[in-house]
């Protein structure tokens, strides 16, 4: 292997750890939930959320390890957030509101104008 492959592959960040505990109490330690305590009941939403928040003894903490991403800035009263992506805008209470990545803040009037919907087909009550 060339010496510069090796160097890149060394320097390469390795991938965080998700730590969770499944429903019959079996600790599980993974690079992503996906298939994660198959055979032991799920994963124990409860337990898991606090143990796949702290990150793994030993390692830096990461982006992927800290809390869900923060709203984006510009929204405000009568604004709704529209997901470019899906047409989809969310109201101010919703858990979205500011957080898909592709997106921007308008009045609910342009949102509907544009050709998005409401979350859940439902419009923002004011």
């Amino acid at each position: 292997m060339p010496a510069a492959a090796v160097a890149a592959k060394a320097a390469a960040p390795a991938a965080a750890t998700v730590n969770a505990v499944c429903k019959d109490g079996t600790p599980f330690s993974g690079d992503t939930l996906k298939g994660a305590c198959r055979g032991h009941g799920g994963v124990d939403k409860k337990a898991g959320t606090a143990a796949a928040a702290a990150p793994a003894v030993g390692k830096p903490a990461t982006k992927a390890d800290s809390a869900p991403m923060a709203q984006a800035p510009g929204g405000g009263a009568g604004k709704v957030w529209a997901n470019d992506s899906t047409k989809v805008y969310h109201c101010a209470n919703d858990k979205f509101y500011g957080k898909t990545k592709h997106g921007e803040y308008m009045s609910e009037a342009d949102a509907k104008a544009k050709g998005f919907h409401g979350s859940h087909g439902k419009a923002c009550t004011q």
